[in-house]
């Protein structure tokens, strides 16, 4: 992690849960960190938790919103120059069916917002990102943190649009890699995709089903972005141990 000592980390969803546990780490290596949410309260109380020299800096946006996405990176690139490291994290699971077979239908509202912050948000601040990064002539890396839905189908109904925006964050990925490497473009793109995670969300929160921690996400987050600059992790699936497929 050397070569990212005070350099500039972006996070999004960093109020809470993987979000939050990514900033701490990555500031506590010594990476100056800009945590984006729809809320920044949760995003300044994480500077009590800062050991290393690195800093936190909340900004509020809404990942959904182009308007939001590009005064935001605009706003960086005034306050702190280049963005080296991009973390697509906000993400939001809302439980409920897509049509009205169930007695569960979710709003279009609430289909669309699945969509708009899991995959459009991703692709507008990387499209920002990698902008800065040429700018600056410099080969940073993006870090899509992905699910191990965006690889299979849960059998579980609950998921719904999600697994679908999370398999869009894998062709994502690749696809943006593909774009990189017609151009001999060495900015890194990984995509990291955890099995069940204690956060906010409902999904693991049956204390006997194994989880991990967010803690346990930043870590995974923390090794890729160690790897020398002629490697990188495309994927990495981490799940804790014993998880079975849901």
């Amino acid at each position: 992690m050397d070569r990212w000592v005070g350099k500039t980390a972006v996070v999004t969803g960093a109020s809470s849960g993987i979000g939050a546990a990514i900033c701490v780490e990555l500031a506590n290596a010594g990476v100056n960190v800009v945590g984006l949410a729809r809320r920044t309260g949760p995003i300044e109380a994480l500077k009590s938790q800062v050991k290393g020299g690195g800093t936190i800096t909340a900004r509020q946006c809404d990942v959904s919103r182009v308007e939001d996405v590009a005064a935001t990176f605009s706003w960086i690139q005034d306050s702190f120059g280049c963005v080296h490291i991009m973390i697509n994290n906000a993400g939001v699971f809302l439980q409920g069916g897509i049509t009205d077979v169930g007695n569960d239908m979710l709003s279009e509202e609430e289909l669309l917002s699945v969509i708009d912050i899991n995959l459009k948000g991703p692709i507008l601040c990387a499209r920002h990102a990698i902008a800065s990064m040429r700018s600056n002539d410099f080969d940073g890396h993006i870090v899509n943190i992905n699910s191990i839905a965006g690889h299979y189908v849960p059998m579980s109904s609950k998921f719904n649009v999600y697994t679908s925006t999370k398999y869009g964050i894998t062709g994502f990925s690749a696809g943006l890699l593909n774009e990189l490497s017609d151009h001999n473009n060495k900015i890194k793109v990984t995509s990291v995709s955890p099995g069940l995670v204690r956060t906010g969300m409902d999904v693991a929160a049956d204390d006997n089903v194994p989880a991990l921690r967010p803690k346990d996400v930043a870590d995974a987050v923390l090794y890729v972005l160690s790897t020398p600059p002629t490697v990188n992790i495309n994927e990495l699936t981490i799940t804790p141990v014993t998880e079975r497929r849901l």
